[in-house]
């Protein structure tokens, strides 16, 4: 079958999908079911005739909110905190994967744009740190403990005002999604650039590994989270840009709950990176290398396997749950 013939013997129900989906028709959850079924056979239809169409996306897309209106409105004892981290969230990151690739593409280019800046212009690193940080540091390399600014304060004030801080950015990261995803791309590209110099800095002078092995203990979570407070930021400002088949304000409604989801997802990442940079952090100058390596692998791999990983097992999981139905 051509697929504009296929578009057209479907479109009705597909429109019925959509007005299920934003509560103009009401359905039960066994209705609910029954499109999700029929949701994924068209899917899995349109994957195998039509691969690279946009069909496919917007399918698939469906198909993604559907599940979760099937979540939403069935009746379940499952603790509902624990199933939007296992199962709402994954399925999310899962059906906004690219813009997850644009973050990290935006990511890694930011911070080489930094440390190629950094190495070839001197002035660079004080026009994004401040002079004031710069010559602190520069005194307490001298001292042998480049890390030392990560030992002023309290344990317990210094991870509060650091979670506090880093929350704070993260919000301001997907927030200015709002203006087309140009807000986001200003404050990830600015956090970038600033990693990249900072690093560089170290690098230049003599410490890299032992800046290493202090920033990456809640680095690996604090700036990943980052990444996809920018993917957020990125879903939200498509979401007003790329309409696709619906009206402009259903697709920001879509977007904007869908984005906001994967936004508070990033939440507990933060805070165990607040924690770990006020009372782990501190400490790393006197640590063995394997705990510090230990640490900072432990932590990334846990956030890259949530975010990377775990999605497409979710997905695969739900498919073959749908194809056991069918």
């Amino acid at each position: 079958m051509r697929e504009v013939a296929f578009i057209k013997q479907n479109k009705e129900k597909w429109l019925e999908f959509e007005l299920a989906i934003f509560g103009k028709a009401k359905k039960n959850p066994d209705e609910l079911a029954n499109l999700y079924i029929q949701m994924m056979n068209d899917l899995s239809y349109a994957q195998t005739y039509y691969p690279k169409s946009k069909t496919v996306i917007y399918l698939n897309h469906l198909a993604s909110q559907i599940y979760q209106k099937i979540y939403k409105t069935k009746r379940t004892e499952k603790n509902r905190f624990l199933e939007f981290f296992k199962t709402e969230v994954p399925l999310l990151v899962y059906d906004y994967k690219r813009y997850l690739l644009y973050a990290f593409a935006l990511f890694f280019a930011t911070v080489a744009i930094g440390v190629i800046s950094a190495r070839y212009d001197q002035d660079f690193v004080r026009l994004i740190l401040g002079d004031g940080y710069v010559n602190m540091t520069l005194e307490n390399i001298k001292k042998g403990n480049p890390m030392a600014v990560y030992g002023t304060g309290s344990n317990w004030g210094s991870f509060v005002g650091i979670t506090m801080n880093n929350l704070y950015v993260g919000a301001r990261c997907y927030i200015y999604g709002i203006f087309g995803g140009l807000g986001t791309f200003y404050i990830s590209s600015q956090n970038g650039i600033m990693l990249g110099a900072f690093q560089y800095f170290f690098y230049e002078q003599n410490v890299f590994w032992k800046s290493v092995r202090g920033i990456w203990i809640h680095g690996s979570m604090e700036i990943f989270a980052i990444v996809i407070e920018t993917t957020a930021g990125f879903i939200l400002g498509a979401s007003i840009l790329f309409p696709k088949t619906f009206s402009r304000a259903n697709s920001f409604k879509m977007g904007f709950k869908n984005s906001f989801k994967i936004f508070l997802s990033t939440f507990p990442f933060t805070i165990s990176a607040g924690f770990l940079e006020g009372f782990i952090t501190r400490y790393s100058i006197d640590m063995p290398n394997w705990l510090s390596i230990f640490i900072i692998l432990f932590t990334l791999c846990a956030i890259s396997f949530y975010y990377l990983v775990y999605p497409f097992i979710v997905h695969k999981k739900i498919q073959q749950a749908a194809a056991k139905l069918n």
